[in-house]
């Protein structure tokens, strides 16, 4: 067991502690496949204390002003800019990404929670003209109650914080199942707030049985909002349990990215972004670009310029210098990824560069590029999610178009073209809840981030996401 890696405990009213039944998980570095460390194991009665001391804290916390709430918010910024360094590690030693790509990640945490302190300050109702003299009509906002917040492993701060920034600023509190192959780097992030001055009680932290944890909270009364960042199988569930309850409920799912190169577009940069944005963390991004449909003209040019791209991408520890991929996540992903492969040459995919394991120890695959990739595959279906690009060409808009409109997902797509006119009728005509033109512009915290269809439904980020956190009250009165 690494010293430099902390075993997790649970944070449930204000107290880092074991599980009730004192049961606990290992984690695994997969870069080594080394265990680093030990997780606490939440059960029923764990959740039982967390959601009283939830509910209890909501009583308070939704009366402290926006701008009271903004300072506290404030502070856990600082905190997590302040511990960025020992966070990134943990994460890169947890997860497997590079250190640069954790810093980056952390910083971007903090960020977001300076941005929810202050948007919550600007929550504003209304009032509405009545039709009557005498009557005022007043539109209120108000904080839903308590959260039942459950994230993944692949961003393990960022998919807890656009959650809890915008429901603490909403002035909710939260029990957030963090992802247990990440504990360590998400239980920083959690002290921060702790220290920071939430309230005890406001922010609980479990980890566990996934189904378990969301069979008992999600149903239960005290949990009133529900939010989650997964699979589309997985999402498809949490919703309907959440809607034999009538919980308002926010959905990150799944995405299957089409990344359309048009016959005018400047090749090099669509070959430079693309390809950065394909190997970041591994492939492991819900928006990273996994279908790739390049215009006959310059097919070849961008094939070639993706090949070279991928062959330089150097493979290692995360905490290497240099390494510009880590490990996939766990083991699981790395048996997934060699099926997606397998499938597809099977069904006469051609191999370009990559396509195996890569090494003999951790969950390392090489960067694959794949032509000739029938549209039956499960890899032209189903979401990746690992280092894998299969590119296709196309010859007409309506043909491009109708492929990134083929499947259920919605929840981002790129475009490159120099042409205004082609750029408007990519945007509007492909189903998605994002569409990034010319660049890699999604996911910052002032703008929308959700998708359409199987991609969810809700969106985390800017002015929506605070929203999500808050009911409408619409008091009507007259005066005595």
């Amino acid at each position: 067991m690494l010293q430099d890696y902390p075993n997790t405990q649970l944070f449930i009213d204000g107290e880092w502690r074991d599980s009730v039944s004192k049961e606990t998980l290992e984690i695994i570095n997969p870069a080594t496949e080394e265990v680093i460390g030990k997780l606490s194991h939440a059960r029923k009665e764990d959740l039982d204390i967390a959601l009283n001391a939830a509910d209890k804290a909501f009583q308070d916390w939704k009366n402290v002003s926006a701008y009271e709430r903004s300072k506290v918010l404030r502070k856990a910024a600082d905190l997590v800019r302040e511990r960025a360094d020992y966070i990134a590690k943990l994460m890169t030693m947890e997860q497997g990404k590079p250190l640069v790509e954790a810093k980056m990640e952390t910083l971007g945490a903090a960020d977001s929670i300076d941005w929810y302190a202050e948007e919550g300050r600007r929550a504003y109702g209304r009032i509405i003209p009545s039709r009557a003299q005498g009557i005022y009509q007043f539109v209120f906002k108000e904080a839903v109650g308590v959260v039942a917040a459950f994230t993944p492993w692949n961003f393990p701060l960022n998919q807890v914080v656009k959650k809890v920034a915008a429901a603490f600023a909403a002035g909710c509190t939260a029990i957030v199942k963090g992802p247990e192959e990440t504990p360590a780097s998400v239980a920083e992030l959690i002290k921060a707030f702790d220290e920071a001055g939430m309230p005890k009680g406001s922010l609980n932290l479990v980890f566990g049985i996934p189904a378990e944890i969301s069979e008992y909270l999600i149903p239960h009364p005290i949990v009133r909002k529900v939010t989650f960042t997964g699979s589309t199988a997985v999402g498809k569930q949490l919703a309907a349990l959440a809607g034999a309850h009538m919980k308002r409920v926010t959905m990150e799912l799944g995405g299957h990215s089409p990344a359309i190169v048009c016959g005018d577009a400047d090749v090099d940069v669509a070959v430079k972004i693309l390809s950065a944005n394909k190997f970041r963390n591994a492939g492991q991004v819900c928006i990273s670009p996994t279908r790739f449909l390049i215009h006959d003209s310059v097919y070849e040019q961008f094939l070639d310029g993706f090949i070279k791209k991928a062959e330089e991408v150097k493979i290692g520890n995360g905490l290497e210098e240099g390494v510009k991929m880590g490990p996939l996540a766990h083991d699981r992903r790395l048996t997934a990824i060699e099926e997606f492969v397998a499938d597809a040459v099977e069904k006469g995919a051609k191999i370009h560069t990559g396509g195996k394991r890569y090494g003999n120890k951790g969950y390392f695959f090489e960067p694959t590029v794949m032509t000739d990739v029938s549209n039956d595959s499960r890899i032209m279906n189903e979401e990746p999610f690992g280092p894998l690009a299969p590119i296709s060409s196309f010859s007409s808009m309506d043909e491009v178009i109708e492929e990134a409109n083929r499947l259920d997902y919605g929840l981002a797509a790129y475009a490159y073209t120099k042409s205004a006119k082609t750029a408007q009728e990519l945007g509007s005509g492909i189903e998605s809840g994002q569409v990034s033109i010319n660049h890699h512009g999604l996911g910052l915290v002032d703008t929308p981030f959700g998708g359409v269809k199987d991609s969810g439904y809700g969106s985390e980020g800017g002015p929506e996401g605070l929203d999500a956190y808050m009911t409408i009250k619409l008091v009507s009165q007259t005066g005595l």
